[in-house]
């Protein structure tokens, strides 16, 4: 099938080459027997991929399964996937099949795979390497014939190198990679999939579709949809229903979809070239942090221009602090001559400006420290400040990083942050 009839067939919107790249890998991927890794930040449709793998491979007409592994709790996973024996902890009142048993000679797509506990990673190796596995509670070896495609929106690598996935699960999944790009990474197909949503939505709620005008149009493209599809398609739903008229400029963008701000940060306009899927939230945190930053700044010149007006110094351009910094020489008069005085029309002595003069300052020598660019202190710092700010309310502080409250719960436990 080509790429136009797949993505016809599954709803795929977009032109992008990174798009038609990841599809290209899928169709070609899909008629072997090999395991599949699709990586992509989370939003991105990973689970339209491997559905487009298992439609297309010899499995087809037997059963597909998907399995978020993150959602299930590690005290349950196995028995979920592998099944338990009568009596094999307390609960297990009858024997279960897992889902490697009940979809036996079909596809199992495992999302999240970094989230999989070490101890179920095991169990998986031993699948892939030569179908066999145990059940809870049991001695007894099965056998099962399930294609397994995995999916992240970490980086393995690093999980790898923390002690928290297996390498040689890693390779032995990683057989065909297949990169999903995010939406950022593809901003020629943003107004495509707007106006598609944005037709489907005019339909369900049987209203005009809604149409962005040049300013609009402009945020949308600029904002970096951390989110991906989904979170554009939840945006388009609410402009839909909220619009007060067919047409939305960005002042009504502001009023109706204020998320698209309060996160707009620098790394709108940033394409990552890499693949490190799970520094992005750290990278938005550090932008969040020198976009504060940049505001102090801002105050702080203020600051400066206020005590030159305040004081009367004599500056050409108080406009510019750096014209302003290289015209200043350090030193100051400290008792006013007769020539800062004048006679106004009434008679009366007008004090002349303070006139800022030359080597009459003396500085005792500093010792500069350097300052501490650590990301991670810079992180550690800023989701401090973010708890305190909303009283340890998680979600409230989450919001205000831009990033998902899970991430935050995690880095709250990376950096031991006491709450």
């Amino acid at each position: 099938m080509s790429l136009q009839g797949i993505k016809q067939r599954y709803g795929i919107i977009g032109r992008s080459e990174k798009l038609d790249r990841a599809l290209d890998t899928a169709t070609k991927v899909a008629n072997t027997e090999l395991s599949v890794l699709i990586q992509g930040e989370s939003g991105v449709g990973k689970e339209s991929f491997s559905k487009i793998i298992h439609d297309n491979s010899k499995r087809k007409h037997n059963k597909f399964f998907a399995i978020n592994t993150g959602a299930i709790p590690s005290g349950t996973i196995n028995s979920e996937l592998f099944g338990h024996e009568k009596g094999a902890f307390t609960g297990a009142t009858s024997e279960r099949k897992g889902y490697f048993e009940t979809v036996n000679g079909g596809t199992i797509f495992l999302d999240e795979i970094g989230e999989m506990p070490l101890e179920t990673q095991s169990y998986l190796l031993r699948i892939l390497e030569n179908g066999e596995y145990v059940k809870v509670g049991s001695s007894k070896v099965e056998k099962t014939d399930v294609r397994v495609i995995a999916a992240t929106n970490v980086n393995l690598l690093d999980k790898i190198k923390k002690g928290k996935f297996r390498e040689d699960l890693y390779y032995r999944l990683n057989t065909v990679p297949i990169f999903v790009p995010a939406l950022h990474e593809r901003r020629e197909d943003i107004e495509l999939l707007f106006r598609k949503f944005s037709q489907d939505f005019a339909e369900k709620y049987h209203t005009e579709a809604v149409r962005l005008l040049p300013d609009a149009r402009q945020i949308i493209n600029n904002y970096r949809w951390p989110g991906n599809i989904r979170e554009l398609r939840n945006v388009v739903e609410q402009l839909s229903i909220m619009k007060k008229d067919d047409y939305i400029n960005a002042e009504e963008l502001v009023t109706l979809t204020p998320q698209l701000f309060n996160s707009n940060l620098p790394s709108n306009k940033i394409e990552l070239g890499d693949r490190d899927h799970s520094s992005i939230p750290e990278r938005e945190i550090l932008y969040k942090f020198l976009f504060d930053m940049k505001g102090d700044l801002n105050d702080l010149k203020g600051l400066v221009y206020e005590l030159i007006k305040t004081n009367n110094l004599s500056v050409n351009d108080v406009k510019n602090l750096r014209t302003f910094q290289n015209q200043v020489e350090i030193g100051v008069d400290t008792e006013p001559s007769s020539n800062d005085f004048q006679i106004n029309a009434a008679g009366e002595q007008k004090e002349q400006p303070f006139i800022i003069q030359k080597n009459n300052f003396q500085f005792e020598p500093v010792e500069e420290v350097e300052e501490n660019l650590s990301l991670d202190e810079k992180t550690k710092e800023l989701i401090k400040k973010a708890l305190k700010k909303h009283k340890n309310k998680r979600k409230l502080a989450a919001e205000d990083l831009g990033i998902s409250e899970r991430t935050l719960y995690r880095k709250i436990k990376e950096y031991e942050i006491k709450e």
